[in-house]
């Protein structure tokens, strides 16, 4: 009743008038565009309408309007991850998998990451084009790839009312670590090759079909040098107990033989340079394979195929770049890499959970995992590409509001996770709905927390 109250007073206000003339002026996004730069990158194009250019010119002082589509990537990937991270409503599919195999939860860090690469290329070709110099891109990656780090370290060792925090066992890997370090390389990488982008993409160019690939060939090679590093460390490190090659979750897994060697070298590797006590204590194959040994999911070696993914993310970036003025294009090239890079998980995998050759592992960040998440997407982004940028029947709601906010809402509620109104005592602790009811209105108070921020044009940038 009082919902239906508050929606009929809604209605009522909304034909004033003043009122809708006034909501339609706050709501209008594309005075807010001009002033929003987003903290892990700013994707922006010209609208060649109101510079008054031809089609495919662009210009620094021309009319800017940002792509909508993929701060409601980032802001979709982000509302499930804090939904999951909240409880998921205790259902297995909103749980990490165990060890291999593929849940919800282990689908949005990843597109989290890919999405990043994205904005990481229109950022840099946005910042070169305004004429800043690579020594001022370079510190500013610098700063903010420390800044991530450190902000990382904070959120994931949540002793805030129990002292300073504590060396013995300060976990050093975690998310916003694993973001820092992957967009160091990939921004760092770009900006050393950085060109610019020709002003008109519709001059036919030798090879014009692979103009969005040839010409990032030297970051091709260094990527795939990463990839032949962690395929050697993962295939030929001799762990110390375990057999060599290891990809199993250790325990009681494998009839017991091997209950030491979790991860195999990914494990080790992390033992080894950070030590046992710095490194996550409770990783998800505790409960099923009862394993005693400390693991990282976010750990060393994996950072490596994180790399990959965010570069496959900023290639998604370049072909907005070059095909700005050409939706089709731009649709069917996510739709060429999204059918490559599932080829490829299929051959790796044997369309296989246990049996294929490089399995699909969240907790090793296995390069079968990169390539079917890839693949997933680049689905994912031409489908919000087409609905929000292209026919725009869709303006990204609400997932665009924490799109635009993303540290704040991830820094946010990783501290107020066990605070009212975020969680409460329950009632019913086993109880699916009673989770399920907290969970959401917990995710959705940062829904609109974001939103409200947005209507005040405050933004957190790093």
């Amino acid at each position: 009743m009082g919902t239906f109250a508050l929606l009929a007073l809604g209605q009522f206000c909304v034909n004033i008038e003043p009122i809708r003339n006034w909501l339609y002026v706050k709501m209008n996004p594309r005075e807010t565009d001009r002033l929003i730069n987003s903290e892990l990158g700013s994707p922006r194009r010209t609208d060649s309408i109101s510079s008054g250019l031809p089609p495919g010119v662009w210009s620094p002082g021309s009319t800017i309007q940002r792509l909508r589509s993929l701060d409601t990537f980032r802001g979709l990937a982000l509302t499930i991850m804090v939904f999951v991270n909240y409880g998921g409503g205790k259902y297995w599919f909103f749980k990490h998998q165990s060890w291999n195999g593929l849940t919800v939860a282990d689908l949005v860090f990843p597109w989290f990451v890919f999405i990043m690469g994205t904005s990481t290329a229109l950022s840099l070709s946005s910042m070169l084009r305004r004429g800043c110099s690579k020594r001022q891109l370079l510190l500013k990656i610098l700063w903010r790839s420390f800044l991530l780090i450190l902000i990382g370290v904070v959120v994931v060792n949540p002793n805030y009312c129990l002292g300073p925090l504590s060396w013995d066992n300060l976990r050093i890997p975690g998310v916003l670590q694993r973001l820092g370090c992957t967009y160091l390389v990939v921004a760092g990488l770009e900006l050393l090759f950085a060109k610019p982008v020709p002003d008109s993409t519709s001059v036919e160019a030798p090879y014009s079909a692979l103009r969005d690939f040839l010409p990032c060939w030297p970051q091709w090679l260094f990527m795939i040098a990463l990839e032949a590093v962690w395929l050697c460390l993962t295939f030929l490190l001799n762990v110390p107990g375990c057999p060599t090659g290891y990809l199993g979750a250790g325990g009681i897994g494998d009839f017991g033989k091997y209950p030491n060697c979790t991860g195999g070298a990914a494990g080790y590797i992390d033992r080894l340079l950070l030590g046992e006590k710095h490194i996550y204590q409770h990783p998800s194959s505790n409960v099923l394979y009862m394993t005693t040994v400390a693991f990282d999911p976010e750990g060393v070696l994996g950072t490596i195929n994180s790399v990959i993914l965010a570069f496959l993310g900023l290639q998604g970036g370049k072909i907005l770049l070059l095909f700005k003025d050409q939706p089709r294009q731009i649709m069917l090239r996510f739709c060429v890499w999204s059918v490559i890079m599932g080829v490829i998980s299929a051959v790796l995998t044997k369309c296989s959970k246990e049996d294929g050759f490089i399995p699909v592992n969240k907790n090793l960040w296995s390069v079968s995992y990169v390539t079917t998440l890839s693949s997933f997407a680049f689905i994912l982004l031409l489908l919000i590409y087409y609905l929000v940028d292209v026919k725009r029947v869709w303006s990204g709601a609400p997932f665009f509001f924490p799109g635009m906010n993303s540290i704040l809402v991830y820094v946010g509620h990783e501290i107020f996770e066990n605070y009212f109104p975020f969680k409460w005592k329950m009632r019913g602790p086993q109880s699916h709905s009673e989770h399920l009811a907290q969970n959401l209105i917990a995710t959705s108070l940062w829904v609109v927390i974001s939103y409200g921020l947005y209507q005040k044009r405050i933004f957190w940038k790093i």
